[in-house]
């Protein structure tokens, strides 16, 4: 078992800075409302850290292949 994050985008991306805007590209969020789960990484944790006034994170336990 690893540990994944449910990640939410809860803010629109418009007028925010470009790596803002890389950053949760790369991370599969394109539009508000729209969530996403990936494994608890020490890079997942830095983009979310750049990004979390924009996010809305859930950590869960699950099976991950």
């Amino acid at each position: 078992m690893s540990k994944t994050l449910k990640i939410t985008l809860k803010k629109s991306m418009i007028g925010r800075p470009e790596k803002h805007r890389r950053v949760l590209r790369s991370m599969g969020l394109k539009k508000p409302n729209k969530t996403v789960v990936l494994n608890d990484t020490v890079t997942v944790r830095g983009m979310i850290r750049k990004v979390s006034h924009m996010l809305e994170v859930e950590e869960d336990v699950g099976e991950t292949e």
